[in-house]
C-alpha cells in the first residue's frame, strides 16, 4: 500500500510471523512457539506518534487505524528460546471469542462496542476496565 519496502522491524516488532492474522486472535489466546516459549495475546497495538513519525506517512495513525491490522501484544507466559523456523501451536483458545480485532475498535473509534469485550474481563488492561465501569459494564 505505501509503495516501498518496509525494513524488518519497522512496525516495532520483535517477532515477526508467517501465516497466522494476529488480529483475529482470541483475547488469552495462547500459543507455543518452539519447544518451551509460551505466548498470550493480550491487546492491540495502539498507533502512537512515535510510529507515525517513523513511517513519515500522512494522517498515518489515521490511516493505521481505519484499516485495523493491528498485530498484538503478548504476555510471556513461560519463558523459553524462538528461532526462526520455529512452529507455532494454539494451547488454548477462550470461549469467549472476543478478538484483538474487536478490542481495538471497542478502545478507539467504536468505543459504543466496549460491552462487547466484558465476557474476556479477565484479559483486560486496567484502562479498558476503568472505562467499562464507568460505564458500568
Amino acid at each position: 500500500e505505501l509503495g516501498r519496502e518496509l525494513p524488518d522491524g519497522m512496525f516495532g516488532e520483535n517477532l515477526t510471523t508467517e501465516g497466522l492474522n494476529l488480529t483475529d486472535a482470541v483475547i488469552g489466546e495462547r500459543w507455543r512457539l518452539g519447544e518451551e516459549l509460551v505466548l498470550e495475546a493480550r491487546l492491540p497495538r495502539i498507533p502512537c506518534s512515535t510510529f507515525a513519525a517513523k513511517m513519515a506517512e500522512p494522517r498515518w495513525i489515521k490511516r493505521f487505524t481505519e484499516v485495523g491490522v493491528t498485530g498484538v501484544y503478548l504476555r510471556v507466559v513461560t519463558p523459553g528460546e524462538v528461532r526462526a523456523g520455529d512452529g507455532i501451536e494454539v494451547l488454548a483458545r477462550p470461549a469467549h471469542g472476543v478478538t484483538i480485532a474487536t478490542y481495538f475498535r471497542a478502545i478507539t473509534t467504536e468505543r459504543d462496542r466496549l460491552a462487547e469485550l466484558v465476557p474476556a474481563r479477565e484479559f483486560l488492561d486496567p484502562e479498558t476496565l476503568e472505562d467499562m465501569a464507568r460505564l458500568a459494564l
